[in-house]
């Protein structure tokens, strides 16, 4: 199976602006995935501009299987979270809160975020999240996820806002592999247009065999999308 993290921007098209279902659709048939986990993904809200953004491609990319999960709702009107689209069926799904630091110690720009638990026919189980950017959120994340880890046949994928090396995918590593150590060399996904850094993710649990992995440069978000084909 082909699993791919995305982080669409609530699919703006990048650098120029405005939103584009049919471009971001057209990056996800393009590269053939089976399962979706998509990043800053809108629903339909009070703002004209928040429509139900995951019903939207799952039909343009023809994946009958979809849900939204809201971290956030803005203006406590218009909701912002993760997503998934899938081709196999979704069993089960539910969205897990990670728990806001408080105190808040660093200096960046906070917001609440989640987790999109699914379980998938074969049984599967999937996470998906877009961690924040400071690093109490990112511990908060980090301890939320090792809490509803399945122990087999699991899929942990997002935008997690942490350069390799950082200590605390370290924790990730004892119960998961990164799909990156399929690389032929090391691929970053943002920028899109120049890529400096690696911030997005692919993890399986180590009875989830990793046969590839790739971070396509692809401009549309401001991510490049990132893909692993998996053998469950």
């Amino acid at each position: 199976m082909k699993f791919m993290t995305y982080n669409v921007c609530h699919c703006e098209k990048y650098p120029e602006g405005g939103i584009d279902f049919e471009a971001t659709a057209r990056v996800i048939r393009e590269l053939g995935a089976d399962v979706v986990g998509l990043n800053e993904m809108r629903d339909a809200g009070a703002s004209a501009d928040y429509q139900a953004q995951a019903e939207i491609l799952g039909e343009l990319c023809g994946m009958p299987y979809r849900y939204f999960a809201k971290a956030i709702a803005f203006d406590e009107k218009n909701p912002y979270g993760n997503a998934i689209l899938s081709r196999v069926p979704i069993l089960s799904c539910e969205t897990i809160p990670i728990p806001d630091p408080n105190p808040r110690t660093g200096k960046e720009y906070y917001e609440t975020r989640c987790i999109l638990k699914a379980r998938l026919a074969g049984d599967i189980t999937v996470l998906i999240s877009h961690f924040g950017l400071n690093r109490d959120e990112q511990e908060n994340a980090v301890a939320t996820v090792l809490a509803n880890l399945a122990p087999e046949r699991c899929v942990l994928m997002g935008d997690f806002n942490i350069r390799p090396g950082n200590p605390l995918l370290l924790s990730l590593g004892e119960k998961l592999r990164d799909a990156g150590e399929r690389f032929a060399q090391p691929l970053c996904s943002f920028p899109s247009d120049a890529p400096n850094r690696r911030l997005d993710y692919i993890y399986a649990t180590p009875d989830v065999e990793i046969l590839s992995a790739d971070i396509p440069q692809i401009v549309c978000s401001d991510h490049c999308p990132h893909t692993a084909e998996l053998k469950l």
